[in-house]
């Protein structure tokens, strides 16, 4: 989980967006986007997806079982 929240971030910042602008984009709350930065609830397997989706990035990538 740890992983999951560092990579969220950090794909965030890289693509210049706040939680506001993130949750918009895919139509999640900026509260959760939140709470799974900060390592305090975890997402479910649709938030992952629709989330590595928006990234481009893998799921495995996403939840950090690889770099």
């Amino acid at each position: 989980m740890i992983k999951f929240a560092e990579r969220l971030k950090e794909l965030r910042l890289e693509n210049n967006l706040t939680q506001e602008q993130l949750g918009i984009k895919v139509a999640l709350t900026h509260t959760a986007i939140s709470y799974w930065e900060a390592g305090k609830r975890m997402p479910s397997i649709e938030a992952v997806v629709i989330l590595s989706k928006f990234f481009k990035v893998s799921l495995d990538y996403m939840v950090g079982l690889e770099d």
